[in-house]
């Protein structure tokens, strides 16, 4: 038989590293922000075993397809751990997920996050869980549930990292993709709030080898530069959504597509929602990079088109339209509070076209082709 040392100290679920009591504060502090993201089709409260979401109205489709998205934050968790500030990087999480999801025209029901650290500070959990919440009331989701664990020995105490997925629906007839698209349409383009959640690895890198500080202040951003890498992502999803509901209710042609500006870049994902035979001519004079991706370029002397196939340089969410349409959207967006711009149009592809500045099929989807053209005003 194994035995112990008599005067060994009983080994608990707190002595390994878990502290069961502060999970349950930090669900405690986060409750009320959650609840702020339910209606009426969230059954059941906070803490369940499982979140619990109303569908009766997907009676009301003729043919409802379901449209699902995951995703994390990357290595921008770490900005936000080094400055010890938690309650922006929800927005990151969101966008990164319920903005996947408009792409395809779908409206995002609800949503689940969930967090691993190396240690439950309930005050920090809950900061996150209530960014998450605020960036779900911004979308027009519920956040439904979650979960957070902890895994001492594999995370340090400080670290933690987040996820989260999401479910949408829309109309069969109502999907979006490269199908829709035509030549002639217009490609606009609409601002981002900064890096968004894409490319850290490659910002910190750069930051890093410069020797720069966080809290050191950059007069080109006009703040720190800790406070300029955590910028939240900017979450478009109502404003998709309402533009998609908006342009056929104005007697215009509905939105083709969109496309989100994520890992990539603008190219390739632009690429992945055109069809095989088409081509979408971007011309970079039409917006000015915001003063945070010239200074990465800059300070780390990064080529052009490293930059482009990593950072957002500026746009967030493009949205393809027919020429008609062009002004009413321009018009819908700007008035939303969202700066958008006529940046290029769809063509036939020039099959001579070669080198970094043209890209022709993405992320494993053989679609259509992006030409970059000029240089950023």
């Amino acid at each position: 038989m194994t035995s112990r040392p008599q005067d060994a100290s009983p080994i608990t679920y707190a002595s390994a590293g878990v502290d069961v009591e502060a999970g349950d504060k930090a669900v405690e502090l986060m409750k009320d922000a959650i609840k702020a993201t339910h209606n009426a089709n969230v059954l059941g409260g906070v803490g369940g075993f499982a979140g619990l979401y109303d569908v009766s109205a997907l009676l009301t489709y003729r043919k409802p397809l379901l449209a699902t998205s995951t995703d994390g934050v990357g290595t921008k968790v770490a900005i936000a751990q080094a400055m010890d500030i938690h309650d922006t990087i929800g927005f990151d999480l969101v966008g990164m997920v319920v903005d996947d999801i408009v792409v395809v025209g779908a409206e995002p029901l609800y949503m689940t996050d969930y967090i691993a650290c190396g240690k439950v500070v309930p005050e920090r959990i809950a900061d996150i869980v209530r960014g998450i919440a605020a960036a779900c009331e911004v979308a027009g989701t519920a956040l439904v549930g979650g979960e957070t664990a902890e895994h001492p020995g594999l995370l340090g105490e400080h670290e933690y990292d987040v996820a989260g997925a999401a479910t949408g629906v829309v109309e069969a007839d109502a999907l979006l993709g490269p199908d829709r698209v035509r030549d002639c349409d217009v490609v606009i383009g609409m601002a981002s709030s900064g890096i968004h959640s894409n490319g850290y690895s490659l910002v910190r890198r750069v930051i890093n080898h410069a020797g720069w500080a966080l809290d050191r202040q950059v007069s080109e951003l006009g703040r720190t530069l800790g406070e300029e890498l955590l910028e939240p992502t900017r979450v478009y999803a109502a404003d998709c959504l309402d533009l998609a509901r908006y342009l056929p209710a104005a007697g215009g042609a509905g939105v083709r597509g969109f496309s989100h500006v994520t890992g990539g870049g603008l190219a390739a994902n632009l690429a992945r929602v055109l069809p095989k035979g088409l081509m979408a001519t971007v011309d970079r004079s039409t917006w000015e990079l915001p003063p945070v991706f010239k200074l990465i370029a800059e300070l780390g002397g990064v080529p052009q088109p490293d930059l482009e196939r990593t950072l957002n340089l500026g746009v967030g969410m493009v949205a393809i339209v027919a020429e008609e349409s062009a002004d009413a959207a321009l018009a819908r967006l700007n008035e939303r509070g969202l700066p958008a711009w006529v940046m290029g149009r769809v063509g036939s592809v020039d099959s001579s076209l070669t080198g970094p500045d043209f890209v022709q099929g993405a992320k494993g989807v053989d679609g259509g082709a992006v030409h970059l053209v000029n240089s950023y005003a």
